[in-house]
């Protein structure tokens, strides 16, 4: 089983099949996971595998890494499309984001005010005043919803702590919008059991919220890189292109990684 893990608190730049030349802000530790989820397709393996020891960095530490890279950006290139906070877990999870987010804006806007600010987020915590505030700001919010199934969720998504997917629908149409749907389609079985969500039965009703939530796109990808547990395979491109249809259909742009 091959793992990813970022350092901390900047990693890359890395190519993004979604967001182009992307520079890494990693708000988790640099020795492991620190999720809200234990997906069985994450690329940084199971959250048991690879509990961290080291601890958060700080605002203090995110900023003054940022602006360091950023300036040899600047000198040497090559230029961001993106400043994406991901890494090793939930960005949001931080309690110092909100704040962190504000820095990385002026950041932004100092060096490369072209660049984009996204964050890829598995929607737990945009509950939070502060939080949901944070990504009203960001040009990207790209946020989670892989099915409307909760037994689905529960089998492939994991949640570690207390998730309603309505709640999550319903703090995601809050957004009025401003967000973007990230949704990954795929197959195979995980401990015997089918996880193909690529079929009518999960299609349309998840196609039913996004519908509700209305937001500005889409993004529709399956497996890239290899998954903790083996028996996952991607969806095909057929499959992908038949689900992304029916989101254009619906009126809302749609983007597909194969």
């Amino acid at each position: 089983m091959s793992t990813v893990i970022y350092p901390s608190p900047i990693f890359g730049p890395v190519h993004s099949r979604r967001l182009g030349v992307s520079l890494g802000i990693n708000l988790l530790p640099a020795d492991g996971k620190f999720c809200t989820f234990d997906c069985i397709y994450c690329e940084c393996g199971f959250n048991a595998d690879f509990r961290p020891k080291k601890k958060l960095p700080s605002r203090e530490e995110v900023r003054e890494a940022l602006e360091a890279r950023l300036q040899d950006m600047q000198q040497h290139g090559p230029k961001p499309d993106v400043l994406t906070f991901a890494g090793n877990g939930e960005p949001t999870a931080h309690p110092e984001f909100a704040a962190i987010m504000d820095d990385t804006l002026a950041l932004r806007d100092k060096y490369f005010p072209q660049a984009k600010v996204s964050v890829l987020s598995n929607s737990t915590f945009i509950h939070r005043p502060d939080v949901f505030a944070a990504l009203c700001k960001v040009d990207n919010n790209i946020l989670k919803l892989d099915t409307v199934n909760e037994a689905y969720i529960r089998l492939t998504d994991r949640p570690t702590g207390h998730y309603d997917v309505q709640q999550i629908i319903a703090h995601m149409k809050a957004f009025e919008g401003k967000l973007i749907i990230q949704t990954m389609f795929m197959k195979g079985k995980y401990q015997g059991q089918d996880v193909d969500n690529t079929s009518d039965s999960y299609v349309l009703p998840w196609l039913e919220a996004v519908k509700e939530i209305a937001p500005k796109q889409v993004m529709i990808y399956t497996i890239d890189r290899e998954t903790p547990d083996p028996d996952l395979e991607k969806a095909t491109h057929e499959e992908l292109d038949r689900i992304a249809e029916l989101v254009k259909a619906a009126g809302i742009p749609v983007s597909v990684s194969y």
